[in-house]
């Protein structure tokens, strides 16, 4: 019984191995070739702009609240308390208006990403998807990844770019 065990386990190991060696893996360093892509840099170029466009206008609005911020402490000592506490009542407001673009500002950063890469990512996914089966690749990993612990196998980068024109 015990040798059955043992031949049992040899022949896993050795159907296993066989296994593992029909596989055929590659690498593809993913950030070289999204920095490379025209329209990356294209959509980066765009995300800049709209968030610096928006981060203009809340910092306009940011100012402004500090401005009279400044203004009613300075006027508090002369004003009654129930004016003090209705400016109180102002400068939350702004406060939450102001947090309030800001959230917007990030969802719509996000909804605009989105748009922008949804395209770059598919292109890139159907260039890596074609090299693959032109090369007989069954998986290609991200060189960048932290899960790539050694890499021996073929490199698909170069190829991707060719197929991207790059």
């Amino acid at each position: 019984m015990k040798k059955l065990s043992v031949l049992f386990a040899a022949v896993m190991m050795v159907v296993s191995v066989g296994m593992a060696k029909a596989q055929k893996i590659a690498t593809l360093d993913v950030v070289s070739i999204l920095e490379a892509m025209p329209e990356k840099k294209k959509a980066d170029a765009e995300m800049k702009t709209f968030g610096e466009g928006k981060q203009a206008e809340i910092k306009k609005k940011a100012d402004a609240a500090q401005a009279k911020y400044a203004l009613y402490t300075q006027e508090a000592p002369k004003k009654t308390d129930e004016e003090n506490k209705v400016r109180g009542a102002e400068m939350q407001k702004l406060q939450e208006e102001i947090q309030m673009m800001q959230d917007k500002l990030q969802k719509e950063g996000l909804a605009k990403q989105d748009v922008l890469f949804a395209p770059i990512e598919k292109k890139l996914n159907d260039a890596v998807t074609k090299v693959a089966k032109a090369n007989g690749y069954d998986y290609v990993m991200d060189a960048n990844a932290a899960g790539l612990i050694y890499k021996g196998g073929p490199d698909a980068t170069v190829a991707v770019k060719k197929e991207l024109g790059l």
